[in-house]
């Protein structure tokens, strides 16, 4: 009963701050940390424990799925060389950075130092993308923090797995046995993932009913983590696999209606899931520093000095790589820009929380395993440090370099394509008026429907130079299906219609609305 309360007030905790995020153009994740770290100050506050389970089989699955079904595949593959960059060469430097730092400062040793830095040497694709969510990145960059933070997980859960082993049965790993398991976990990770996607996707396609196929979608994530965990690949590999290719399958497998309960559907439970994870995250920080009074009364410094260590190893790392780049594409002077975006976001999260809990607490001989606490602590502190951080100041970074793309450019790049969509409408029109393949009265129809809708766009089009009088037509359509939706509920009222003509009517009215907020 505890555990359900605090997953309650968590989400009513995490309703009230999205409110004040978004007044304050901040990221959500970031306020949700602070406010979690302050709630769990608080006298009365229970202790917080978060199970293994909670984090690496409830939660992590459908947000890795979510963020992954975001990346566009042909983004992805024009930015696959500074991915695999970042993904294997810079998580491998990270993490021996950080073990370094962890020896000579902390009491731990070297084995147990190194696992902090696995631990800590990847990016968090559920962080990372709902930081850079809010922001209006360029495509490409876009694309590459938010594939980089999908894909650099084999690599760090590898370093993870092979210094724990080394820590827990105190033996030597040798070339042959690193291979073998980066091959099981990285290739059994996207076999499993293809795997997934596949049945998912055959079971979709046969699929039409709007529950069925939302409870296949949401089970996905959950049977491709569990299938590749189970043969001892990367759940989180076959995750992402899975959604980057259903992500590209989405108007084949449903009709329009079910992506739209599906959209709505995983909007509330990625809200629900972020809300429970990042809040717990702030809430266990105070616990978990209580657990340690006395013992490591430095912690903090641990803690900034190892967060500070990520960052600068970031920057030195994507810097010289993007001026080599730009180098090649014949740029003569490389700009700062787009590389101090990319550097600064490198939030740490759920998946690095997730791996530190699921330390074991003994030794293979039985005895208690020194420094796990310390390492936990750490890491969810440094987790905090760079939610807040790295959060807190990633748009006004943006802002400042000047990559964002501005809303009248997106709207204008949005207004020119559904006119082309438009006029290849009409066009199909005068194409089926000439082979005479369809009734007259329904092509006049078709047509007079088709040519009022591209008059509308290049009316939204030349209201883009008029804010005023774009503005004052969308007042003038919501005020409008306001005053049918009111005729709606009074017909209904006065037994005109029955209440399955009235829902039905009404989700055509809500979807015309929703239409025009997507406009705004």
């Amino acid at each position: 009963m505890r555990s359900i309360e605090t997953v309650l007030a968590l989400v009513a905790l995490a309703t009230v701050v999205a409110t004040f995020a978004r007044r304050l153009s901040v990221p959500a994740p970031s306020l949700l940390v602070v406010a979690g770290v302050i709630a769990g100050l608080l006298p009365g506050v229970p202790t917080i424990e978060v199970s293994p389970e909670l984090v690496s089989l409830v939660v992590l699955p459908p947000l890795l799925f979510a963020a992954g079904e975001e990346l566009p595949l042909r983004d992805l593959r024009a930015v696959w060389k500074p991915v695999t960059a970042l993904a294997i060469g810079l998580v491998l430097v990270s993490a021996v950075a950080v073990g370094a730092v962890a020896i000579a400062l902390t009491p731990m040793p070297i084995g147990m130092a190194f696992v902090l830095g696995a631990v800590l040497a990847s990016t968090d694709p559920v962080a990372v993308t709902a930081l850079a969510r809010r922001l209006s990145l360029p495509p490409r960059v876009q694309a590459l923090v938010q594939a980089e933070s999908l894909f650099n997980d084999a690599t760090s859960l590898l370093l993870f797995r092979v210094a724990l082993s080394l820590v827990l049965a105190g033996g030597a790993a040798s070339w042959g046995h690193t291979l073998t398991e980066f091959a099981v976990l990285a290739g059994g990770g996207v076999l499993v993932g293809a795997l997934t996607a596949l049945g998912a996707y055959l079971i979709r396609r046969r699929t039409e009913d709007p529950v069925l196929e939302t409870v296949v979608s949401l089970i996905t994530p959950y049977g491709g983590y569990v299938l590749a965990e189970s043969v001892h690949a990367s759940g989180v590999t076959a995750v992402v696999v899975a959604s980057v290719i259903l992500g590209t399958q989405a108007t084949r497998m449903t009709t329009a209606p079910i992506r739209i309960q599906l959209t709505a559907v995983f909007d509330t439970v990625v809200f629900i899931l972020e809300s429970v994870v990042f809040g717990l995250i702030g809430l266990q920080l105070p616990a978990l520093v209580r657990q340690l009074t006395g013992s490591h009364a430095q912690w903090p410094l641990y803690a900034l000095a190892i967060a500070a260590t990520l960052i600068v190893v970031r920057l030195l790392w994507v810097f010289p790589l993007s001026a080599i780049a730009q180098r090649h594409s014949g740029a003569t002077r490389p700009s700062w820009r787009v590389p101090a975006v990319v550097s600064w976001a490198g939030a740490r999260g759920v998946v690095p929380l997730a791996a530190a809990l699921s330390i074991p607490h003994v030794l293979s001989d039985g005895s208690p395993l020194p420094h796990r606490d310390l390492v936990l602590l750490l890491t969810t502190a440094v987790i905090v440090i760079t939610l807040v951080v790295q959060g807190f100041t990633l748009a006004p970074l943006v802002k400042k370099a000047g990559i964002a793309l501005r809303a009248g450019d997106i709207r204008q790049e949005q207004t020119a394509a559904r006119l082309q969509l438009a006029q290849r409408g009409l066009a199909h029109v005068e194409q089926l008026a000439e082979t005479e393949s369809a009734p007259d009265f329904a092509v006049d129809h078709l047509r007079r429907s088709w040519q009022a809708r591209i008059e509308r766009i290049q009316a939204d089009s030349d209201d883009l130079a008029d804010e005023s009088a774009g503005n004052a037509y969308l007042q003038l359509r919501h005020e409008i299906l306001t005053v049918e939706s009111a005729e709606l509920n009074r017909l209904y009222e006065s037994g005109d219609i029955s209440d399955t003509t009235r829902r039905r009517i009404q989700r055509t009215l809500d979807l015309e609305q929703a239409g025009l907020t997507d406009d705004d």
